[in-house]
């Protein structure tokens, strides 16, 4: 897991470990890693941010005689790749759904085709169910052929409920009515299972604003593929500037050698990773945590 992070990063701690650590050398070396960093689908302003951090902690650093040069350099490393996965604004989503008041907590879910997003709101329901909620899915992808089919199996799995309509219905009328079926039965949380699209695609990116405009969601949460690399960051950004992303969910990150598109989303569209998904059962998937990475890349694992 992230093996090329892992690499770039050790090498520019190796290389400036045996400097002086003066600004030329960390200069120089900060120059190569920008280009590995690169390589390994780290977003462009993810490179300059993390570039910047590491200059800021290591230029000037009085090394006294006897210190441990590499522990200082990988310790600022470190410290600066913490702080560009650290998002501003933080999400308990357990508080946030016990806090709300009038239930139901509605989630809707975006993504790009392919990205993962039926299977993970169904590991999502069964993370929710363990936590003792009570969970109804929405089947509004009306549009893909086999859609609905998916998703009732998976949630039969799970045992939660789907609310569905026939294909071709209205994605936003099925979120409605699945919202009404929680409101009436005090079930406490709503996942929206949206079509997967392009973003490129008007007419689906219009029908997605439309269903978080009729059902106004507590969240939006993007599905996003890590094995996508810096596409997957772009992706976010066009879904953020069009429905305001609260959250991100990455899939595949157990099969992810990069680890690019985990250093650099919530850096990219300043919205926090909640989950990834670390396997194909219904138990892997993983509240994100920030130290949990940077041991990954640092650490022995």
């Amino acid at each position: 897991m992230f093996r090329k992070l892992k690499e770039k990063l050790g090498s520019f701690v190796e290389k400036v470990s045996q400097t002086e650590i003066r600004e030329k050398d960390v200069e120089n070396a900060l120059w190569d890693l920008e280009l590995e960093l690169l390589e390994a689908d780290v977003a462009l302003e993810t490179v300059e941010a993390l570039r910047e951090k590491i200059k800021e902690k290591l230029v000037g650093q009085k090394v006294k005689i006897g210190t441990n040069k590499k522990g200082l350099v990988e310790k600022a490393v470190r410290e600066a790749v913490l702080e560009v996965l650290t998002p501003e604004k933080r999400i308990d989503l357990l508080e946030m759904i016990r806090s709300k008041e009038e239930k139901p907590f509605v989630i809707a879910f975006v993504g790009f085709n392919g990205s993962g997003k039926t299977t993970t709101i169904a590991k999502l329901a069964h993370w929710l169910k363990k936590n003792g909620l009570s969970v109804v899915i929405a089947a509004s992808d009306t549009f893909r052929a086999g859609a609905i089919e998916q998703v009732e199996e998976h949630a039969k799995r799970v045992g939660v409920k789907v609310i569905k309509h026939s294909y071709g219905a209205d994605p936003a009328a099925v979120a409605y009515d699945a919202i009404g079926h929680a409101k009436a039965r005090g079930i406490d949380v709503v996942l929206i299972d949206t079509a997967g699209r392009n973003e490129l695609n008007r007419n689906l990116m219009d029908e997605m604003k439309k269903i978080v405009r009729v059902t106004k969601p507590d969240l939006v949460i993007f599905v996003g593929d890590s094995l996508a690399g810096n596409a997957v960051v772009e992706q976010a950004k066009q879904f953020n500037e069009a429905v305001r992303i609260d959250g991100v969910i990455l899939t595949k990150l157990d099969a992810d050698a990069r680890g690019g598109a985990a250093l650099s989303i919530s850096h990219a569209i300043g919205a926090p990773i909640l989950f990834v998904g670390v396997g194909q059962g219904y138990d892997d998937l993983k509240p994100f945590d920030e130290k949990w990475f940077v041991e990954r890349i640092f650490g022995e694992a």
